[in-house]
C-alpha cells in the first residue's frame, strides 16, 4: 500500500509483548506508515495527549492499563479517535469481552497474525475512516 496516503498516516501500536511491537513497527514502516509504539496503555495515553494518530492498534489485555481501558478513556477524552482503534488479542475471549467488543464495534485482530493480516486490517480501517 505504499502511496502518498500512507506517508501521512500515523499508527500507534500499544502492545506489551516486545516481539509483537517490533513486528508491527517493522511491517508498518515497510509499508510507509509512520509508527510509534507503547508498551502499555498508560504510556500510550501520554503519547496521545501529545499527538493524534490515524490508527490505534491496541492489545486488549495488558498490564497497567488495558486496551479496553485505553479505548474507554479515548471515548471520553478524544471521541473521534476512539473510532480509529483496532484491538488485538491472543487469548480466548470471555462473555464480558465479547459484549464489550460488540458494543464498541471495533475490529479485532487475533494473535498470532501474519504481516499480511496486519496490513489488511489497517487498510480496511483506513477505508472506513475515509468514508
Amino acid at each position: 500500500m505504499k502511496n502518498s496516503v500512507t506517508k501521512q498516516t500515523k499508527i500507534l501500536v500499544v502492545e506489551d509483548e516486545g516481539a509483537i511491537r517490533k513486528l508491527c513497527q517493522r511491517v508498518f514502516a515497510g509499508e510507509g506508515f509512520g509508527v510509534d509504539v507503547a508498551a502499555d496503555g498508560k504510556v500510550a495515553k501520554a503519547m496521545i495527549c501529545e499527538q493524534r494518530y490515524d490508527i490505534y492498534l491496541a492489545d486488549l489485555k495488558m498490564p497497567v492499563l488495558s486496551g479496553k481501558e485505553l479505548y474507554e478513556w479515548l471515548q471520553e477524552a478524544y471521541p473521534s479517535s476512539a473510532s480509529r482503534v483496532i484491538f488485538t488479542t491472543g487469548s480466548s475471549i470471555g462473555k464480558d469481552t465479547q459484549s464489550f467488543l460488540q458494543r464498541s464495534g471495533r475490529q479485532v485482530l487475533r494473535k498470532p497474525f501474519t504481516p499480511n493480516e496486519l496490513t489488511a486490517v489497517v487498510e480496511e480501517a483506513l477505508k472506513q475512516i475515509e468514508k
